[in-house]
């Protein structure tokens, strides 16, 4: 058995207490699904729009916000919704609610408009430095009661930029916060050394007027995601962090101390690694997005109290039998005679998403065929029993991007649609 297996085979024992009911349970004899899925198929075919969607467990999201917090709560932070991951204003309203939260990350400038109207009361911090022009973008599109000089942290990563926001900002007569983005080892970008800090401290020191520090930023999901254990435990890794996230918060308090005080967003953290964070008493708050719906590619360790909560269901539309490969006619009976899970052929609505087979059992797409995201081939053995219409379902193996693609979140709970939420567009 493969890891990712063994990891769902895990994953399905705990769920079955998820909702109060028995959500992973085995199949009847002659049906493609297990009972959870019959439920949705048969939901589907009932209300659903009979083409891709993208559906959200409740009752799984309910489950997962739950472990998030106690683990937040534990660790006496509080906790930052990471929106790219949930890009959905009614699924993030949900979960701020759950959750009682209003902090926000964001990383996309019109996401950023939108947030700033849906959600008047959060507080924003930018999930990665945006150049200048999308920020004056921001300004000239900003309307509502949402302050940013008040409610919003632009982050930071190097002088050069700094020294741009601060010309923009100059010229709009704002003021900005800034919070500064860390290299705490993940090494994508970010303050490296206490020298480049030390340059960007003495530049919001300079120009009181039109920018103020907020904080800082240290996000570390490599030490959760399972790198080579050559490279050291997971332990180990989170120690070098904590050392050089501590080192920078030093250097700030000992040689910028005015502009050090209390309610600094010292954030760390991301979906793999917020757990860790329980033993540190630095940082002040935590980012988690994905975890909350836990796609393929989330299958950690670190996560192995969560749940999948989010499915793509599809129909199908066609179901033409053995496997039959153009220009190879009839020859093509000797892939269904080689391998029996290439004797049901089944052209389902749409396709070629990043996302992997879940229920029925033993479907596979068809690389000799090629994929499709139009009517994509999936082979399977005659036992799968799928018929017109039925539902295939996929677990995506990321969120940001795969939700934006299906319109419409279905929210569901046990097994009934209950909520239809617009995606950011």
């Amino acid at each position: 058995m493969n890891r990712r297996n063994f990891m769902l085979g895990t994953v399905g024992l705990g769920a079955l207490a998820v909702g109060g009911a028995a959500l992973l349970r085995p199949g009847d004899r002659g049906s493609p699904y297990n009972d959870y899925f019959r439920t949705l198929n048969q939901e589907l075919k009932a209300h659903g729009p009979m083409r891709p969607v993208m559906l959200i467990d409740l009752d799984r999201l309910d489950h997962n916000i739950d472990v998030v917090m106690q683990s937040v709560q534990r660790g006496g932070k509080h906790l930052r919704l990471v929106e790219k991951s949930l890009p959905s204003p009614g699924l993030l309203a949900y979960i701020a609610k759950r959750a009682g939260t209003q902090r926000l990350m964001s990383f996309h400038q019109p996401f950023l408009n939108h947030d700033a109207q849906v959600f008047p009361d959060a507080d924003i911090l930018l999930g990665k430095p945006l150049p200048v022009r999308s920020v004056e973008l921001f300004y000239q599109q900003h309307k509502g009661p949402f302050d940013p000089a008040r409610q919003l942290q632009w982050l930071l990563d190097t002088p050069e930029r700094l020294q741009q926001y601060l010309a923009l900002a100059q010229g709009l007569g704002t003021k900005m916060r800034v919070n500064i983005e860390l290299d705490v080892g993940l090494h994508r970008g970010g303050i490296s050394d206490n020298a480049m800090l030390g340059q960007m401290l003495g530049m919001i020191s300079a120009h009181p007027q039109h920018l103020e520090f907020a904080g800082f930023m240290g996000y570390d999901p490599f030490v959760g995601m399972g790198v080579p254990g050559i490279l050291g435990s997971p332990q180990a890794l989170f120690d070098k962090v904590m050392q050089q996230y501590n080192g920078y918060v030093d250097y700030t308090r000992q040689q910028f101390a005015p502009l050090w005080r209390d309610g600094l967003t010292l954030n760390t953290a991301g979906s793999p690694t917020y757990r860790i964070h329980e033993q540190e008493r630095l940082s002040s708050e935590v980012s988690v997005g994905t975890a909350m719906l836990k796609p393929t590619h989330y299958d950690l360790p670190s996560l192995s109290e969560h749940v999948p909560a989010a499915f793509i269901a599809t129909p199908v539309l066609k179901s033409t039998g053995a496997v039959n490969i153009p220009a190879l006619d009839d020859k093509s009976r000797l892939f269904s005679w080689w391998d029996p899970n290439q004797r049901a052929t089944f052209f389902i609505y749409g396709g070629n998403w990043l996302a992997e087979f879940e229920s029925p059992g033993g479907l596979q797409s068809n690389e000799l065929y090629g994929r499709s995201s139009n009517q994509e081939m999936v082979n399977g053995s005659p036992k799968v029993a799928l018929r017109v219409e039925d539902q295939v379902f996929l677990r995506p193996t990321q969120s940001e991007f795969v939700l934006l693609q299906f319109g419409d979140l279905l929210g569901v709970r046990g097994g009934k649609i209950v909520e239809r939420w617009p995606v950011y567009s």
